[in-house]
């Protein structure tokens, strides 16, 4: 896979696809502006080398066709401004590919910077459309993608856009190109012992996941909503917790797969328990086993968090998908809090990935302990389930 250093950009047209779907908070204000600090570095080259840069993203799930004023890129401009220091104002396009973005693409100067609109706004994104993407493409002379935490999707700024240029025009920036590489070496010659810790309310969505993990690592931790579901498929009584059933035989098959394999296979053995999904309940810390009818877990108890920072303490390398409970709710955050005090404070290599697990370490005030933080949970999930990424693909084809 190429990256940006590898092309001619001096004073060209150059389209990076960054990713600043960032957390607002109910006033619109950034809460958290990791991905945008993280496409710096690229933007940065460009500016550097005199070119006129066309920037795209998306921004969560708006209606396509349909312009809310809530899923403006607007505040990304802003603050992009303030973390560059540049003097120039950055364009801010009040469209994707209307007339208002092509006249101010057109009006560029060496060293501008135009953000368009969200790229959700056009039905086309999502639908991969190749007619939407061509219009992106006349934007530019190079095509860059940054945007590692959307590399999984098979979307037009992702996949059918880099038709439009050729392998000398087109390449990863800096982001992409180190999430890629980080991955696949730790995945490849991890330094053991290796531990996995996941979380997260579902094994549905990590199961692919969990099954390549048994084959690279030496221990598994589960903890999350998940937990329950291989808690079941051992015989417990786990009440009204979160529990997919047809996926028992699964689990259970992964952790028969692990003790084949001599993989050591952490589960809760304590939970805060209540009998209401609900802050203002009450709430029990009980072992596993007497979890009452009716009642559900919400995260890992004390006793569980002794338990794993025993398992973590000869760890020489880790890697963290998914928080310990509801950790959204302060009652039930203790769990996925300590189990980040605990990842940072091992002398281990620790690898986050992105999207709940980082806003769980950044609230825990952990994220510059960590080794890396990954800026995309599903994409990171893909890769560590063996897959191609339709984003790299699409650079290498």
């Amino acid at each position: 896979m190429k990256t940006i250093k590898d092309l001619d950009i001096d004073g060209k047209r150059v389209f990076i696809r960054c990713d600043f779907n960032v957390p607002k908070d109910e006033f619109g204000n950034i809460t958290d502006d990791r991905r945008i600090r993280e496409a710096l570095a690229t933007i940065r080259y460009c500016i550097d080398r005199e070119c006129k840069i066309v920037l795209a993203s998306h921004y969560e799930r708006p209606e396509p066709g349909k312009y809310e004023e809530r899923f403006s890129l607007k505040p990304v401009a802003k603050r992009l401004h303030t973390l560059l220091k540049i003097k120039n104002e950055i364009l801010m396009a009040e469209d994707v590919v209307g007339e208002d973005a092509k006249s101010k693409a057109d009006s560029l100067e060496s060293g501008d910077i135009l953000l368009l609109e969200n790229l959700r706004y056009e039905a086309g994104e999502t639908n991969n459309d190749e007619s939407f993407a061509k219009e992106l493409a006349s934007f530019a002379d190079v095509y860059i993608n940054d945007a590692f935490g959307a590399c999984h999707r098979k979307h037009a700024s992702i996949d059918a856009i880099t038709q439009f240029f050729d392998a000398a025009h087109k390449a990863a920036g800096f982001l992409m190109a180190k999430e890629i590489n980080f991955f696949s070496k730790m995945l490849e010659e991890p330094i053991r012992p290796f531990v996995a810790v996941v979380g997260g309310s579902k094994v549905s969505g990590k199961l692919q996941a969990m099954i390549k993990l048994v084959d690279k690592v030496d221990k598994i931790i589960i903890g999350g909503g998940m937990a329950f579901t291989f808690l079941k498929a051992l015989g417990y009584e786990v009440g009204n917790s979160l529990v997919e059933d047809d996926l028992l035989a699964e689990a259970e098959e992964i952790m028969q797969k692990a003790k084949a394999r001599g993989v050591k296979f952490y589960l809760p053995v304590d939970v805060v328990a209540a009998a209401e999904f609900s802050e203002n309940t009450t709430v029990k810390y009980l072992p596993v086993q007497e979890i009452p009818e009716g009642w559900m877990g919400l995260d890992i108890g004390p006793a569980s968090i002794r338990l794993f920072r025993e398992a973590l303490n000869d760890a020489k390398t880790i890697i963290w998908n998914g928080p310990m409970g509801v950790y959204e709710m302060d009652r039930y955050s203790k769990g996925s809090t300590m189990m980040s005090n605990i990842i940072a404070q091992t002398h281990a290599t620790t690898v986050v990935g992105g999207g709940d697990t980082a806003d769980v370490v950044n609230r825990a005030g952990d994220i510059d302990e960590m080794t890396f933080v990954s800026t995309g949970g599903g994409a990171s999930l893909k890769l560590l389930e063996g897959e191609r990424l339709p984003g790299v693909v699409a650079l290498q084809a």
